[in-house]
């Protein structure tokens, strides 16, 4: 519980333990469009926000990322394993990377990839835009 104050949850660890309505979430579910992401009642359609979640449970929606506690005892050596490449202590803390350096680092291939990284590359989702 100190751990979720601290991180500005500790609100939604007091969410009550409630009854579910099986029928109403019949209802709702019959009512959701995968396509638009909303329900589609007779009054109009209706989107659930993070806004809206935000005030149900009192969660802060700005700020930091809340993240893990990293107990890793080299994060550049790990960095480096996992992406060929490590970031100065300008461009990383090491509790995050930042975008310009994923994309100045992981746009492109080399001009010499084999088919095979290509494919790879691709299908991991390496591709920064």
């Amino acid at each position: 519980m100190p751990y979720l104050e601290l991180a500005g949850f500790g609100s939604a660890a007091l969410t009550r333990k409630f009854d579910l309505r099986y029928d109403l979430i019949s209802a709702l579910v019959e009512r959701w469009r995968p396509e638009t992401h909303t329900f589609h009642l007779p009054c109009g359609e209706c989107t659930v926000t993070l806004e809206d979640v935000a005030l149900q449970f009192g969660l802060p929606i700005d700020g930091d990322a809340v993240t893990g506690v990293s107990a890793i005892d080299e994060p550049a050596a790990l960095c480096y394993s996992l992406l060929g490449a490590s970031p100065g202590d300008a461009e990383s803390t090491f509790s995050e990377l930042k975008f310009t350096w994923l994309k100045a680092n992981f746009q492109h291939l080399s001009d010499n990839a084999t088919e095979e990284q290509l494919l790879g590359f691709r299908s991991s989702g390496n591709v920064v835009s």
